[in-house]
């Protein structure tokens, strides 16, 4: 190890013990993580001006900050499963009504489903307003192996029909889904849970003495998962602070800048989008401002780590803690949110590659026809986007090929890729709490003060 990279890691070392003594003042997981995602651009960029673009130092010194933001979100990946599980059974069995199951769940698909469908019609403004297309893309050595990588997985992706994938939700082995083997074990998982719930209620019923060990077993586990995430999200600070390094270090200029127009209209639509969002919850009595700025560290945290699957935890937390939705409703939009109706992944991107490849093949991308076919076909092709790193890429092979247009130009923006995928993961996090906040006040629930702190307890 060179005295340049130990000088670095020494530098890094002291951020995270400015964050660690910061945590101590007792201040905010907004203002620890806002601080940690400064700080840790800062030392990025700082990698950037004195060692230059593509040196071995920055690579050197990434790889041990990976340990920690990969670490944390390693971490956070390993709640998610048992959190959605236990959450769901948890819920299950203490509503009050069974029947209200249904009507949460419709409700938060439902509100899911729209808002992709409003946040497609964006996308699709947004790319006609800027006049993007796909002239002029250059295709480099990353772009042609990423071609042939894209088609290969189009070919497979393309034959998957809308029975097949509602069939992919089943939990035919509970076991392999609570691994995450499948893109749609969140969704299975949560079946599973919403079954097991169902089952536990029915015993609860016909033998009434096992009502009281059953309900104690289920909020005991609840406990102990809850507080796990609890220790986990602690290390929020220090995890953001890694990871926007490494976005920040391994970022071209000159790609940047030769798609720049595409990026600022995925920034322009991907804000335009959440402002949509802020209009909706204030439709059910919520203020926009306290909306986002409670929920602003879960953001943060999506934008940096470009996953909705290892944001459920934070998710959860803050609808509970912050917005006051029940958890029956917090578990199941945050857990349909990382597969179903992604405003960012399965909304706004495939909408717009479709509009900027449609000339290509002789199809007017201002056509009614073709507007309505796209918002329709990314509306229903929403459900099962993996909640990780590369959605958008699977959205795109599901949508593009049945538009009957060309996958290829998703390779030509492999490049910038990571930089636009952060914000889009940030709007797909939005996207599942505004479902479980609008969902939670339409059906008249709220976490009380007294739930909150036995919640807390």
């Amino acid at each position: 190890m060179s005295v340049a990279v130990i000088a670095a890691l020494a530098v890094f070392a002291g951020i995270l013990f400015l964050l660690f003594k910061q945590q101590q003042k007792q201040n905010t997981l907004s203002r620890l993580v806002l601080l940690g995602l400064i700080s840790g651009s800062l030392f990025g960029l700082g990698l950037q001006l004195i060692f230059g673009e593509g040196n071995p130092v920055i690579g050197q010194t990434l790889d041990w900050v990976k340990v920690v933001g990969s670490g944390y979100v390693g971490l956070l990946k390993m709640v998610i499963m048992p959190l959605v599980l236990v959450s769901m059974i948890s819920a299950v069995v203490k509503l009050e009504k069974g029947g209200s199951l249904g009507k949460i769940s419709g409700l938060t698909i439902g509100v899911l489903l729209f808002t992709t469908a409003i946040s497609a019609i964006i996308g699709i403004g947004i790319a006609h307003v800027f006049g993007l297309s796909a002239e002029g893309l250059t295709e480099g050595a990353r772009e042609t192996a990423r071609i042939a990588v894209l088609e290969s997985r189009s070919s497979s992706v393309s034959d998957l029909t809308i029975p097949q994938m509602l069939i992919s939700f089943i939990p035919t082995n509970p076991f392999a889904d609570l691994t995450g083997a499948r893109s749609t074990s969140i969704i299975a998982v949560v079946i599973f849970g919403v079954l097991t719930g169902i089952a536990a209620r029915k015993v609860m019923i016909e033998k009434e003495e096992s009502a009281s060990s059953i309900r104690s077993f289920v909020e005991n586990a609840q406990y102990v998962v809850m507080r796990l995430v609890k220790m986990i999200m602690a290390l929020t600070p220090y995890g953001v602070a890694a990871l926007m390094a490494k976005v920040v270090a391994t970022s071209s200029a000159s790609d940047i800048l030769n798609l720049l127009s595409f990026i600022v209209a995925s920034y322009v639509a991907i804000a335009l989008m959440f402002v949509v969002h802020g209009v909706l919850v204030s439709f059910v009595g919520v203020s926009p401002k306290e909306y986002f700025t409670k929920i602003l560290p879960v953001l943060a945290f999506a934008f940096t780590s470009r996953s909705s699957a290892a944001t459920i935890p934070l998710n959860v937390e803050a609808q509970i803690e912050k917005l006051r939705v029940p958890p029956a409703i917090a578990n199941l939009s945050a857990s349909f949110g990382a597969t179903i109706g992604q405003n960012g992944c399965a909304g706004i991107y495939p909408a717009m590659l479709a509009v900027m490849v449609a000339p290509s093949v002789g199809i007017d991308p201002l056509s009614i026809h073709f507007i309505v076919s796209l918002v329709a076909m990314i509306t229903i092709s929403s459900f099962g986007i993996a909640g990780v790193g590369g959605g958008a890429t699977f959205a795109a092979l599901i949508v593009l090929p049945a538009m009957g247009l060309p996958v290829t130009i998703a390779a030509l923006l492999i490049s910038i890729e990571p930089l636009i995928d952060m914000a889009r993961t940030a709007l797909n996090v939005s996207g599942a709490m505004t479902a479980g906040t609008i969902t939670s006040r339409i059906l008249g629930e709220a976490v009380s003060d007294e739930d909150l702190t036995t919640q807390k307890a």
